[in-house]
């Protein structure tokens, strides 16, 4: 072990999770408690929740190693989040009027009954993915705190800590649990920032020793073994990174559902306010601690010298270079988000299963107290889903894209188009749906059979492009949506 100081704070907020967990779990006594809070979570918790649920191991490893890799060029996955934003201040109190429990719940709604069984299956690919790398970062940090439990080992024991964890109180225990872990997260990034710049020898350190593209609006982006490809493949590369972020932001069914847990309409319009604020600072201070991380170890890590994979960037500087007890405060707080993260995507899916396929079509007449202990069974089932892709997992930063862009060409375009399309129909969310989760699973699997060309591109523009244009085309040949379908997403 490195220092017993990394294991005392570890050990530290896995108490403080559990014991928030199991306080929260004498108030859940209904479907509403466990999924989505009893509706009672206030402005402040809402906006600490959305925080903690958006930024965990996709920023904090996929993330840190684009920055890694391309330097503060990697702010262009985070500012998919940013732009998406703008878009969803106007969506959070429509979300919150129409509360329900699920995506699929919305779009049966404004569809039918096949979009909310295909945005389901669309969700369950996605979110388990999302899920199993959180497992695997996880196991990355307890190997890096303890040596000799490795990577595999690791990663199970995360595993079977987010299951049990998530299957105690749901949706309370995930909101009030990221209260804390978003106070700890800002505020040992600003105390770990500057001094990571300070070892890595300030502003003019970092320009003699990472590449001038590190400081670039392209980074690495435009390059293929070292040989420009020119801006406009730069600005596609960039915007493979831009766009699934954005749009997982825009229809991310964690958020919803979140957005469902509200108060009111205004503590939802309110909460989005304080989530722009903390994220545009968050994933700021992510990818400047990565930049500044690797330029301490930039010279190490390409001679061989140090056993180091990118996306463990925050980690190891965690643990080598930073002041041991700071260093114990962001390695926990790294720690803290991953479970955060994975027992909020681990969760979600759940829900659709309990509310979108078994009370909606196998036992419409169950009680509160079987519905929790199915929704139990269903997280436990899909943990170990999650749990079986975590361990045949090889790049964090791909499995990420991969999730992203299955949520952004599948659900994204019909959610947004049932708040602010009246023209759009059920036939068109169908298709929608279906061509574009279809697209991108065969994109992913069949990289061996594409031209070269096209295997190297991320699936999002093909994906979204016929899923859009599927959407409109269909709408454009079926019959118009009815006032009912139309009424609970009508403004006032």
């Amino acid at each position: 072990m490195s220092n017993p100081i990394y294991a005392v704070v570890l050990g530290i907020i896995v108490v403080a999770l559990l014991t928030v967990s199991v306080s929260q779990l004498r108030k859940v006594k209904t479907k509403a408690d466990y999924l989505v809070a009893g509706r009672s979570l206030p402005a402040y918790v809402l906006v600490a929740t959305l925080l903690s649920s958006w930024i965990g191991a996709g920023s904090l490893f996929a993330g840190a190693e684009n920055a890694f890799r391309n330097g503060f060029a990697g702010l262009w996955q985070s500012a998919g989040g940013w732009v998406g934003l703008l878009v969803i201040y106007f969506v959070a109190p429509r979300a919150r009027k129409f509360a329900q429990y699920t995506i699929p719940d919305l779009l049966e709604t404004r569809y039918n009954t096949t979009a909310r069984v295909l945005a389901t299956i669309a969700i369950l690919f996605a979110y388990t993915a999302i899920t199993s790398y959180q497992f695997r970062a996880g196991g990355n940090i307890l190997h890096l705190i303890f040596p000799e439990v490795n990577h595999e080992a690791g990663t199970y024991i995360i595993a079977v800590f987010v299951i049990v964890f998530t299957a105690l109180a749901g949706m309370a225990s995930v909101a009030y649990m990221d209260v804390v872990i978003g106070l700890l997260i800002t505020i040992i990034g600003f105390i770990a920032a500057p001094v990571l710049l300070h070892r890595a020898g300030g502003w003019a350190g970092l320009h003699q020793v990472l590449p001038a593209t590190h400081f670039t609006l392209l980074g690495e982006f435009g390059y293929v073994d070292g040989q420009s490809q020119g801006t406009t493949a730069g600005l596609l590369k960039a915007f493979e990174y831009f766009l699934p972020t954005c749009l997982l932001m825009l229809g991310n069914q964690s958020m919803y559902q979140k957005f469902f847990s509200a108060k009111t309409e205004k503590d939802a319009s309110r909460a989005v306010v304080g989530w722009v604020i903390g994220t545009f600072i968050l994933e700021t201070l992510i990818v400047s601690i990565a930049v500044f991380g690797s330029a301490i170890v930039w010279v190490q890590y390409h001679q061989h010298q140090i056993d180091l994979e990118p996306h463990n960037i925050i980690p190891y500087s965690a643990l080598n270079s930073l002041p041991t007890f700071v260093g114990a405060l962001l390695m926990g707080a790294v720690f803290a988000k991953v479970i955060s993260t994975a027992n909020n995507y681990l969760f979600s899916p759940a829900t659709n299963l309990i509310n979108d396929i078994y009370t909606r079509f196998i036992n419409k007449e169950a009680t509160n107290k079987n519905i929790l202990i199915v929704s139990r069974v269903l997280v436990f089932a899909l943990g170990a889903w999650a749990l079986v892709q975590a361990v045949h997992l090889t790049s964090v930063l791909e499995k990420a894209m991969y999730a992203y862009t299955i949520y952004s060409a599948a659900i994204t375009p019909v959610v947004l188009a049932a708040f602010f399309w009246r023209r759009a129909t059920a036939a068109a969310a169908v298709a929608s749906i279906g061509l574009g989760t279809a697209v991108t699973v065969f994109w992913d699997l069949g990289k061996n059979v594409l031209p070269p060309a096209l295997a190297q591109r991320d699936a999002i523009f093909p994906a979204l492009i016929v899923s859009v244009v599927s959407l409109v085309l269909v709408s454009i040949v079926t019959p118009a949506p009815t006032k009912e379908q139309l009424a609970p997403f009508a403004t006032d």
